[in-house]
């Protein structure tokens, strides 16, 4: 079992974990629909990537007329 040789202090034990804290997301503005995506992803608001349409979005479906 490891055993630590002298007490890791406060100040020692917090610089070590310096680098761990979590960075805000970085969304870029889509160029077809204006809503925010992630940087080299599909919007996923208008399925359009690299000024292409790549993913066919149909339209939102209203099951409450569909059952009717």
């Amino acid at each position: 079992m490891a055993v630590q040789q002298n007490k890791v202090s406060k100040s020692r034990r917090n610089m070590r974990r310096a680098h761990d804290a979590l960075v805000a997301a970085n969304p870029n503005e889509c160029p077809n629909c204006g809503e925010l995506k992630r940087p080299h992803h599909v919007c996923g608001a208008c399925g359009h990537y690299d000024d292409r349409q790549v993913v066919a979005m149909n339209d939102e479906v209203d099951l409450d007329e569909d059952a009717a």
